[in-house]
């Protein structure tokens, strides 16, 4: 470990009674599981399974949708593999136990992440002992990347991206960044610029197969409840603000406002990001109608506000609304969510001025004609009220924006290989075989 990874490791031992006290905080407020709190300090009784183990990290919702389409050929091509599948947050677990088919689930195990505290990551490697271990994205933890490497685990970095702004701030230590990177075997970026930062700080064996997000599959739906809800809104006009963060639903209200005065009957589903904060949101709503499906009330019968604060349900939203727009976009600093989830269901989609996360996605439908940038909430209603009156033209953004997520129909595959390849090292053989004895 260089000079500023000691640094920061002695750095996490110091801190680590405040996380205890924050780990005890996230309880109270629901952000971690009763029971599960041990997972964090890298405690487990269950006993590694026997065979060849592949610690697959995800941090939240998002990182934990890409990767799903690579367990079944990742499975399918080791049978006696087992997945430890981490994540950092209760939703991305909710959401993996909901989409995991019953012959998954024996052979993916879920626990929460470790935090990056030496002995917290000791504990977590030497109980589970993993083949080789990849993480999602931008997952960068100093010191489990630094205790997998020390006991020679095979490590991948997939669909990474870096943003600018992070870019620049791995710039400042440029020894740490490179001392980081290349302990990754293998880097699967998302795009070439992020590839060509990664190379820049130090990374190596990087290439670019594509983005995992374009080899999702459709979000999922109940049939039953798409079809009661569709015949319920038939014929209303109906748009839909997705993943909202703070501040922006008051924006999705004032255009909803906008809008009504041209459409009396208009449904504004509201979505956001984090269905916690749906009552909060439906106190700030006032004087217009709202409904909340987290207390099972149907969408308002006159113009008003649905607000949809329940986990798991974006695929009805996308499926009831064939306008979206997609938040985290509208307020600095920003960042946008995933733009290829309405996409792929033939929405079509607006943006606010501020993606960092997105930018390829959002210039790729830009494009294509299918995605809309609008600066505030009177050009999103301008943008909301023009498709409305405009049905060929909504349709046909949509049919772009299905056309541009077709691509890249190999890359669950592709990725699943890169696993099992990083797994099929001699090291990691023998590693397993002794695991298995």
């Amino acid at each position: 470990m260089n000079a500023a990874g000691a640094v920061w490791a002695g750095a996490a031992r110091l801190a680590a009674p405040g996380l205890r006290v924050m780990l005890r905080l996230r309880l109270a407020r629901g952000k971690e599981l009763p029971g599960r709190l041990a997972e964090r300090h890298g405690i487990d009784p269950s006993p590694r399974p026997p065979g060849q183990l592949l610690w697959l990290h995800a941090a939240s919702v998002g990182e934990t949708t890409s990767i799903l389409p690579v367990l079944p050929p990742l499975l399918a091509g080791a049978p006696d593999l087992t997945v430890l599948f981490t994540t950092g947050t209760v939703t991305a677990a909710a959401l993996l136990a909901q989409r995991l088919g019953p012959d998954q689930q024996a052979r993916v195990l879920h626990r929460f992440v470790p935090l990056d505290v030496p002995r917290w990551a000791a504990r977590f490697l030497d109980h589970w002992r993993p083949d080789a271990a990849a993480f999602l994205e931008s997952e960068l933890w100093p010191n489990l990347l630094a205790a997998c490497h020390a006991r020679h685990i095979k490590l991948m970095l997939v669909n990474a991206r870096l943003s600018p702004r992070s870019f620049a701030r791995w710039r400042r230590a440029p020894g740490f960044a490179r001392a980081l990177l290349a302990v990754f075997d293998r880097v699967q970026a998302r795009g070439e610029a992020d590839a060509e930062r990664l190379r820049a700080l130090g990374a190596r064996r990087v290439d670019v197969p594509g983005d995992l997000k374009f080899a999702a599959s459709p979000l999922p739906v109940d049939a039953a409840e798409l079809a009661r809800l569709q015949a319920l809104l038939s014929g209303r006009p109906v748009w839909l603000a997705a993943s909202t963060h703070p501040g922006e639903e008051a924006l999705v209200f004032a255009a909803h406002q906008q809008i009504a005065v041209r459409y009396p009957s208009l449904l504004t589903i509201l979505a956001p990001r984090h269905p916690e904060r749906g009552a909060s949101i439906a106190a700030t709503a006032a004087p217009l109608p709202v409904t909340r499906r987290a207390l099972n009330d149907a969408p308002p019968p006159g113009q008003g506000i649905w607000l949809v604060d329940t986990l798991g349900e974006l695929g009805l939203c996308y499926r009831l609304a064939p306008i979206a727009f997609v938040g985290r976009s509208l307020e600095p600093p920003g960042g946008g969510q995933n733009l290829l989830e309405p996409a792929r269901l033939g929405c079509a989609i607006a943006v606010g001025p501020h993606t960092g996360n997105f930018l390829e996605h959002a210039a790729l439908l830009r494009e294509a004609g299918a995605l809309v940038q609008v600066a505030d909430a009177a050009a999103l209603a301008g943008f909301v009220s023009a498709l409305l009156a405009d049905p060929a033209r909504r349709r046909a953004m949509g049919c772009r924006a299905a056309a541009v997520v077709q691509r890249h129909g190999n890359l669950a595959e592709h990725t699943a290989a890169a696993l099992l390849d990083l797994l099929a090292s001699p090291t990691n053989r023998e590693r397993s075989a002794r695991s298995a004895g």
